[in-house]
């Protein structure tokens, strides 16, 4: 967890210079691990002319934010600590479980619609909840394959969690971007959606959906919307994304097969069975179609 690395970071760091408070550091200093959850987005014009427009204040950089919050910290705290529950502070003895609910069901929706919105031409986050296809795509996939791998967590039901999130998505106020989601893939799919499909595997289920959200990833990687329009990419792995992406035009396994983000998922069969049906149909009938298909059952025929 967060708290292991910055112990692990700060006792390093001490111990390049004297190792006894290094030690002193690591049996005397808490660090608790913690979770942290609000959706801010990337600040851009539109937040800089809501500031001065509706507040009168002229702000380079203003920071926006939804109203949900919360902070889930492990109560690890050798010397006492501030009633931090008293502003909403959710003390846990182990933040793990919690964690791993938000990067799977929150973080993993967020990976989920990013390319089918991009695909579809879609800006903001709000505005791909609007889409019927789309919100349909997410409830379906976090309700079948995405919730059903998740381990439970103390005194929280999954199904009540997701139906918060999707509401959250819908918040126009915030004007989250699809752009923002999207950015990043080669770090955030092997983090938010490519271990259920593992957990799923493991268990011999079926993993169409998550299949379906790799092969949007493909797909967007090609470069161009369903519209026509240029992508713009924001990830350091882009170029040998789209290589592979392109590649995969002729030997579908090309996009799947690295391994330093699909690992052993890539080379699945059940995976890649699935992977081929959904690029397939992405390529021949575009984003919106295939999403009809997937949630009428017609996704594999």
């Amino acid at each position: 967890g967060n708290g292991e690395v910055t112990e692990a970071t700060i006792c390093g760091l001490a111990r390049l210079s004297d190792p006894e408070i290094a030690d002193w550091i690591h049996h005397n200093v808490a660090f608790p691990n913690s979770m942290v959850d609000r959706i801010t987005p990337a600040t851009g014009q539109r937040e800089i002319d809501i500031t001065r427009e509706n507040y009168g204040i002229e702000d380079g950089w203003p920071v926006f934010c939804e109203g949900f919050k919360q902070w889930v910290l492990e109560d690890k705290f050798p010397l006492g600590r501030p009633a931090l529950e008293d502003v909403g502070v959710t003390f846990v003895p182990d933040v793990a479980p919690y964690e791993l609910m938000k990067l799977r069901i929150l973080n993993g929706g967020h990976a989920a619609i990013a390319y089918p919105a991009a695909l579809m031409d879609i800006h903001f986050v709000h505005e791909s909840m609007e889409n019927p296809l789309i919100r349909a795509f997410l409830a379906k996939l976090e309700n079948d394959e995405i919730i059903p791998v998740v381990p439970p967590v103390p005194n929280t039901s999954l199904q009540d969690y997701f139906a918060l999130i999707e509401n959250r998505f819908t918040n126009p106020k915030i004007g989250d971007t699809i752009p923002r989601l999207a950015q990043d893939g080669s770090n955030r799919q092997p983090k938010f959606i490519l271990p259920s499909t593992a957990d799923r595997l493991a268990q011999d289920l079926d993993v169409q959906g998550l299949a379906l959200v790799s092969a949007l990833w493909s797909r967007y990687f090609e470069g161009t919307s369903d519209g026509g329009k240029p992508i713009a990419f924001n990830d350091p792995s882009a170029d040998r994304l789209q290589a592979a992406a392109l590649a995969s035009r002729n030997d579908p396994m090309a996009f799947i097969g690295i391994t330093d983000i699909f690992g052993s998922v890539g080379a699945n069969p059940q995976f890649q069975k699935r992977f081929g049906e959904a690029i397939a149909s992405l390529r021949s009938q575009g984003a919106a179609a295939t999403l009809q298909r997937y949630l009428d059952g017609t996704l594999a025929s």
